[in-house]
């Protein structure tokens, strides 16, 4: 792995998927296709933003990603 490896950079990139995901429109398909389209962009997004929430920190070569699923306290 390069020693120039940034994990807050790719964090960054992460959350510019995410985004990326939820302003792109859909194609001009219909029936089952539009709604397995709509699902994996549920999916894309759900995962690039988990991603892009993350706490990243790189440890003697270890990438750890450090993401609370908890719910946020009432």
């Amino acid at each position: 792995m390069s020693t120039d490896f940034d994990p807050t950079e790719m964090i960054k990139r992460f959350q510019e998927r995410a985004d990326a995901v939820r302003r792109r429109g859909l194609p001009p398909v219909e029936g089952p296709e539009r709604q397995r389209f709509i699902e994996a962009a549920k999916v894309d997004f759900q995962d690039y933003a988990m991603i892009g929430d993350a706490k990243a920190t790189l440890e003697n070569g270890i990438l750890r990603l450090e993401i609370d699923l908890r719910p946020p306290s009432a």
